[in-house]
């Protein structure tokens, strides 16, 4: 089947699935496939569903006009999302960066849809499934989509480009994130860059920090870029305070985020930016923001018990690490601890990378550092205000956790770490 024929059809759903638990009357079911599953041995419950149509790459499961046989259902997927895309003909900028996206593109989504009707990326969904889900969830209704693009090895941030075909595009910051797969931070900064090569290639337009050195030579040779930042920038945005809370000031107006660190200075300066190219009234500008509260486990501030808890737990890299540890330092609280777990994907710099961040945190201004997981285990203690830890079983049975009161906590490590689960030790 062609694929338009195929989007013919796609525009008679209601939307669009790869989950028959989550499937809904009239859906467009993908039967993808992965290593422990096989989405075409779901096709006929799909249909029992409500599924209207479902899409299959094995002969044996088409049982009716229903189900659709293609080669490749996810090439499929990506092909009907990019044809989508183009069929929509709006808007859609980009966002990629190795720390810092989520929360960037949700506050970009916030201060545009002051004006506009927008849709952006669910969550974290931006590889290579993800990307095409978003923008098949996107309609005539949608003015401006916002696509967020993640990427742990080189060429992966270029093939969703090809398919999500951005007019605009953003990079947060380049650091040390999936050393495993881009080998090095020289590796990172290529892979990343693969979006403003898109971008320069195809005459679209980039919005760039223009405090960040090395994202300014990156984009020297586009002939449409929009800066923020410092005062050779389009956008003068100044960092008034961050303690407790990031407030900023641009246009003499201040506003107060909910957000800490002084790392979430240059997402707020970049939704305002991009709001502010795309005409959103500063007042509206100011409210979306001052009314954005991080969720998911991404610098939450909770209080719980005696304790106030900054919850950073979504996921942790080296370069991440290090700034939630200075921002944690620099709040004005009397006893504070931080709770560190593993960072993964760092391949061969893994063993480097947590030594460096258990010396860092034992010059740190704070109480205690705990350390927690096999990469923190093999690390040498250099001072006794750090304790160390091989697993979160072993932390959980300790007596550490029972006193901790009245403290301030960091809680901070990789998504495999799951270390949200702290909250329940907290009395």
């Amino acid at each position: 089947m062609k694929i338009e024929q195929l989007h013919s059809l796609f525009l008679k759903c209601n939307s669009v699935s790869t989950d028959t638990r989550k499937i809904q009357e009239g859906d467009m079911y993908f039967a993808l496939k992965g290593e422990t599953f096989n989405g075409n041995t779901f096709a006929q419950e799909a249909l029992k569903k409500g599924a209207q149509y479902v899409l299959i790459d094995e002969k044996e499961f088409q049982f009716s006009s229903q189900t659709i046989l293609v080669d490749d259902v996810l090439k499929t997927l990506q092909e009907l999302a990019s044809y989508h895309r183009t069929f929509l003909n709006l808007p859609i900028i980009a966002i990629t960066g190795s720390n810092g996206k989520t929360t960037t593109k949700e506050l970009i989504n916030a201060t545009l849809s002051k004006k506009y009707q927008t849709v952006a990326t669910i969550g974290n969904l931006n590889n290579h499934i993800g990307v095409p889900l978003t923008l098949l969830s996107m309609d005539k209704t949608t003015e401006i989509g916002i696509v967020e693009m993640g990427a742990n090895h080189l060429t992966e941030i270029a093939f969703l480009c090809k398919i999500a075909k951005p007019d605009y595009g953003y990079i947060t910051n380049f650091g040390k994130a999936h050393l495993e797969g881009f080998g090095s931070l020289k590796g990172v900064i290529k892979g990343k860059t693969e979006l403003y090569n898109y971008l320069i290639n195809n005459d679209k337009t980039i919005f760039v920090n223009a405090n960040d050195a090395i994202q300014v030579e990156k984009v020297k040779d586009s002939k449409h870029v929009v800066s923020f930042g410092s005062d050779q920038s389009n956008l003068l945005i100044e960092l008034s305070s961050i303690s407790p809370y990031v407030i900023v000031k641009f246009k003499e107006i201040k506003i107060q985020s909910q957000l800490i660190g002084e790392y979430n200075f240059n997402n707020i300066s970049a939704a305002i930016a991009i709001a502010s190219y795309f005409k959103v009234e500063d007042e509206g500008i100011k409210t979306a923001i001052e009314s954005y509260l991080p969720k998911n486990n991404r610098s939450q501030i909770i209080e719980k018990g005696t304790n106030k808890i900054i919850l950073d737990a979504y996921n942790a890299n080296p370069t991440s690490m290090t700034a939630a540890l200075l921002n944690f330092e620099k709040q004005n609280d009397k006893f504070k601890v931080a709770i560190l777990g593993d960072m993964f994907e760092l391949g061969n710099e893994a063993e480097k990378e947590h030594q460096n961040i258990a010396d860092f945190a034992s010059t740190l201004l704070i109480d205690k550092a705990i350390l927690i997981g096999e990469n923190f285990s093999k690390t040498k203690i250099v001072s006794p205000k750090v304790i160390i830890f091989n697993s979160f079983e072993a932390f959980k049975n300790s007596e550490v956790i029972s006193g901790l009161n009245n403290y301030s906590l960091l809680i901070k490590g990789s998504r495999g770490m799951a270390l949200e689960r702290v909250l329940d030790l907290i009395q």
